[in-house]
């Protein structure tokens, strides 16, 4: 059958009418293939689009850790921003997009890998698209060059670990000390697994195994504005440490001149401790172990202003509006689902200021819809793309009340 591809959709697949999904393809292209069940799974190209370029990782047709390396920078750069501005529309809302703010190559600090036994040794990587398959990487365009450097590291331990009948998750962050790496999936750590896994003490500077720590050389800190943080083993942070400075920025411009703010799904404190540096701030995480971390780092922090900390599942019980009376700006991060049920309590407050960070643009959508309708204005909206070659997408946004 031979199709062309209208637009791209949501995990980064060519979509023609039917709908029919072919992946590495760009609106505009003819390509033509066997189709099954909806998907053309080995497009032949008939007829390019001009935003198509030569992938430069090796890896990338079988990899499944990029899905859009055959397409241009500025394409991404457009069809990203047209995402959000989609999103918005689709709400009934439009707003100042700023122009795009992309992380270098080669700048990731965090990835989870793969790895599983063989007959003669060891298998590490990604998994190959829509597959179990692992694809052994010996380069990558995306990853820090530090994080690559122990691959040899970990097949070495997926030989000791793991098994051929299950696959090893390396969870692994570039801190400031070295890289931690939190293993599941692996063999229980029994006396001689345990007794091992000290010989690569020198490649990390902590490697936990289900969750219990074999060994920390050096603690994992993360500076958080002039704050040292020891984040929990494979805790959420910000991909790039460009991104994270981009969306940082953002927050603060978002919330400048407030006399006291409130921080939500605050993590270890990734913009609690910047903010602070000028305003006193109250963060709130359902996470134990990353409210932990936060409050550590308040504890020996010094020249930021009153951090306070509370563990709060955001979801069941959000603050309400009258628990943010004492603020008089927000920040507020959820993950892909958002937080509409904080949202409308937002909405219901008085607080004068909103900064938004969010990693899905349609639940984003539906939650600025919420504040907007409320009263709130949404001023700006700042794209960051910390996934190069990835249909993931975040951004920054800021709200304020006119009136107040």
């Amino acid at each position: 059958m031979e199709i062309t591809i209208q637009r791209l959709g949501h995990k980064g697949d060519g979509i023609a009418e039917g709908p029919i999904l072919a992946p590495l393809t760009l609106p505009g292209e003819t390509v033509d293939g066997d189709v099954v069940d909806g998907r053309m799974d080995t497009p032949r190209l008939l007829a390019p689009s001009p935003d198509r370029v030569n992938a430069p990782c090796p890896h990338f047709r079988q990899c499944g850790g990029c899905a859009l390396q055959h397409a241009s920078d500025g394409f991404l750069a457009r069809w990203k921003q047209q995402v959000v501005e989609t999103a918005l529309a689709a709400q009934g809302l439009g707003a100042d997009i700023r122009p795009i703010h992309i992380s270098p190559p080669r700048s990731r600090r965090r990835a989870t890998l793969a790895g599983t036994r063989t007959k003669k040794g060891a298998l590490v990587g990604f998994h190959a698209r829509r597959s179990d398959t692992i694809v052994p990487i010996t380069d990558c365009h995306v990853l820090h060059p530090d994080l690559m450097a122990v691959l040899p590291t970990l097949e070495q331990i997926t030989r000791l670990g793991g098994s051929r009948s299950a696959t090893l998750a390396f969870a692994l962050t570039r801190s400031e000390n070295g890289i931690d790496c939190a293993v599941t999936g692996g063999k229980p750590l029994e006396e001689a697994l345990r007794l091992a896994l000290p010989q690569f003490i020198r490649q990390f500077a902590r490697l936990t195994w289900d969750g219990e720590t074999v060994f920390t050389e050096t603690p994992p800190t993360q500076s958080f504005g002039t704050v040292t943080v020891t984040p929990p083993p494979g805790s959420f942070l910000q991909a790039t440490p460009d991104g994270e400075a981009a969306l940082v920025a953002a927050m603060k411009e978002a919330v400048a001149g407030a006399r006291h703010v409130v921080d939500l799904f605050s993590g270890a404190g990734t913009f609690t401790f910047p903010i602070a540096a000028a305003a006193p701030v109250h963060a709130v995480e359902g996470d134990r172990a990353m409210i932990a971390a936060l409050d550590h780092g308040t504890r020996h922090a010094t020249g930021i202003k009153k951090v306070t900390a509370e563990q709060r599942d955001l979801f069941r019980r959000p603050l309400m509006a009258e628990d943010l009376a004492p603020y008089d700006a927000a920040v507020i991060d959820p993950p892909r689902a958002g937080a509409e049920a904080q949202v409308r309590e937002l909405a219901a407050s008085d607080v004068a200021r909103i900064g938004f960070v969010s990693c899905n643009p349609v639940t984003f959508a539906r939650d600025a819809k919420i504040l907007t309708d409320a009263g709130y204005r949404l001023d700006w909206v700042q794209v960051v793309d910390q996934f190069r070659w990835s249909p993931h997408i975040e951004l920054a946004a800021a709200f304020s009340r006119p009136h107040m």
